[in-house]
């Protein structure tokens, strides 16, 4: 197994190098050394410092704020790796920021999603690995074979061993029912899901709850918390309904501005669990609890790699 990776060859851009480190180190491989520097005119230059001819290159990269400098320095990996004769360009993007932009809802709006797909793909990427996009229509977006990975049972093993028996998983909306569904299989548990609405000005409103959960120990889950407005609304229809507990899980952590502080300190929830798809500002603190995608994404690169299935691996 260790010989048949040698012809892999591992990229970090400057977004989370520590997930491409740890990445590198669960396929048993160095992390290849890149260079990336600012003309005078503010345009980024990126090299790559190893040799890609005929190898099966990777790129590690969530687009995690600044998005568009982390976007661009993408982009431009993987058209270095591809005019370095790489013998296929493997954009790795735990967290495809985008997958918000997938619709057109309203007149004369860019459709993100698509756009940036079509960018991956003219820059020379000939495969794309990304985690629990925000929505799975975007998958179709790419015209390049794309392996969509979750974070499920990452996030399960979490709570193994726990007396789970009084527990019930919530869905903030009817659109994450189905992965929460998935969740509360995994973890033996029964789903419920907020009926949410969202106004223009942001607002977020949950009218009710759909399924029992007064006097459960709720495992909140999501895909992405960014400024938590969901959440937090959430929370104050399930006290109302009187639940024992609350906990918060996601995938991609972002926390935008004070977020996590108000989360993990809110009286009403008792623990705050993502994944490392996203890089963690402040560094790890009370009351939260990091899981590690990076043996799930090592995993798919080594299947990737050997020509083997990807998706059994991860099915809900």
């Amino acid at each position: 197994m260790r010989d048949s990776l040698r012809e892999i060859v591992l990229f970090s851009g400057s977004a989370h190098p520590e997930l491409a480190r740890a990445v590198a180190g669960e396929l048993g491989i160095e992390l290849s050394p890149t260079r990336t520097s600012r003309f005078s005119n503010d345009c980024l230059e990126v090299q790559l410092e190893a040799n890609c001819r005929q190898r099966d290159v990777y790129v590690v990269q969530p687009l995690v704020p600044p998005v568009q400098e982390a976007l661009v320095e993408l982009l431009l990996m993987v058209d270095a790796a591809k005019h370095a004769s790489a013998g296929r360009v493997t954009a790795v993007v735990p967290h495809y920021a985008y997958a918000r932009s997938d619709k057109k809802d309203t007149g004369r709006i860019s459709i993100g999603g698509r756009l940036v797909a079509d960018l991956l793909e003219t820059a020379g990427a000939d495969h794309v690995l990304a985690v629990t996009l925000h929505s799975p229509q975007v998958h179709g977006f790419f015209r390049v074979p794309v392996d969509h990975l979750h974070a499920l049972h990452q996030l399960a093993t979490h709570f193994a061993g726990e007396d789970l028996s009084n527990a019930v998983v919530v869905s903030p909306d009817l659109g994450y029912a189905k992965p929460a569904a998935a969740f509360a299989r995994l973890l033996g548990c029964s789903v419920a899901a907020g009926a949410k609405q969202r106004f223009p000005d942001d607002r977020v409103v949950i009218a009710d709850i759909i399924g029992e959960v007064t006097g459960k120990d709720v495992i909140v889950i999501d895909d992405e918390i960014a400024k938590g407005s969901t959440v937090f609304e959430l929370v104050a229809r399930l006290k109302e309904l009187r639940v024992r507990s609350v906990r918060v899980v996601c995938t991609h952590g972002i926390f935008a501005g004070d977020a996590l502080d108000r989360l993990i300190k809110h009286p009403d929830i008792d623990e705050v669990v993502c994944t490392d798809t996203v890089p963690l500002r402040g560094g790890p603190r009370p009351g939260l609890s990091v899981i590690s995608i990076a043996p799930a994404l090592a995993t798919a690169i080594r299947h990737i790699h050997e020509g083997e299935s990807v998706s059994a691996l991860f099915q809900h």
